[in-house]
């Protein structure tokens, strides 16, 4: 991961002193307004570099447009809020994105390690000119930085399959290469365990705990189920109907915590192997349930 940062750096420059020592998101009483309704308000979050931070709540409470506003996406609709010391859009080379999960037709033939490169390039259009030397230099930097990144994720023995040939863990793991690739300071990543099984779940958790801690990347993350992602975190946004918390995990995802924002008993209870599950009525919060074989029903994208 440092040699990648170091290549990058050659060809991407560096932000000012003064912009990294900033909180890399700061959201004070930020809220989102759409078509008249709000979504959720008085939101105050402070993410340092290296945090791991995961965005839980049930379906429709706009848990995928907090990560859409940081992107400058969609307006705030009070508060202030800041990505990479700047107004939210004004930085977003230095963010990595990965869009809700979506799925690759198996008769797909475009390769994995395209996929990743298109991280690098997928924004520009026309094919490269033939110039001599200085492109070729930055060609072998590029290729450089994608066999780097592949390495990284742990996807070099598959990365020249077509990706609709790949598993669903393999493939996420291809586009988190891809949101990686510009090596970047801010990795906002929508629901990336949805639809995987759990030891592929476990697997993908694991590596993105990985690239959060030894690469000083810090990620924000919405997901379903915070059991897999638990054991990394360092805060967590909990936005539900009856408002919006945040906090380190075991202040928010408490009874008295959740009664609260969805003004009905809701019992949380840790099982032995220290799993959490949530108990209530009406429809239970399923952001920590087992959604791939315990029975329990899970929410529909935020």
């Amino acid at each position: 991961m440092a040699r990648l940062r170091e290549a990058v750096r050659q060809t991407v420059p560096s932000a000012p002193a003064a912009a990294r020592s900033d909180p890399v998101v700061s959201l004070r009483a930020a809220a989102v307004r759409m078509g008249g309704r709000t979504l959720w308000s008085g939101v105050d979050l402070t993410v340092a570099a290296g945090q791991f931070v995961a965005v839980l709540g049930p379906n429709g409470v706009g848990k995928s447009t907090l990560v859409k506003m940081l992107l400058g996406l969609v307006p705030a609709g009070a508060g202030e809020v800041r990505v990479l010391g700047r107004p939210p859009g004004h930085a977003n080379r230095r963010i990595g994105y990965l869009p809700q999960r979506r799925s690759f037709d198996t008769s797909l033939r475009v390769r994995g390690i395209d996929i990743v490169r298109l991280g690098l390039d997928g924004d520009r259009w026309g094919a490269p000119l033939p110039v001599p030397g200085r492109l070729s230099a930055r060609r072998r930097e590029q290729r450089a930085r994608l066999a780097e990144v592949i390495e990284l994720v742990g996807a070099s023995g598959y990365a020249r399959r077509p990706i609709g040939e790949c598993s669903g863990g393999e493939q996420q793991r291809l586009l988190i290469a891809q949101a990686l690739v510009r090596d970047p300071e801010l990795l906002l990543l929508d629901e990336p365990l949805d639809s995987l099984d759990l030891p592929n779940q476990a697997s993908v958790a694991a590596l993105i705990g990985r690239v959060c801690r030894e690469g000083g990347v810090s990620v924000v993350l919405v997901a379903h189920d915070v059991n897999p992602i638990l054991g990394y975190l360092d805060q967590l946004v909990y936005l539900a109907p009856g408002g919006a918390v945040a906090g380190r995990p075991g202040e928010v995802i408490t009874s008295e915590t959740l009664t609260r924002l969805y003004g009905t008993p809701i019992e949380v209870l840790r099982t032995s192997d220290g799993r959490l599950v949530v108990v209530g009525q009406p429809e239970a919060p399923a952001v920590h349930a087992d959604r791939h074989g315990s029975g329990e029903s899970g929410h529909g994208r935020g």
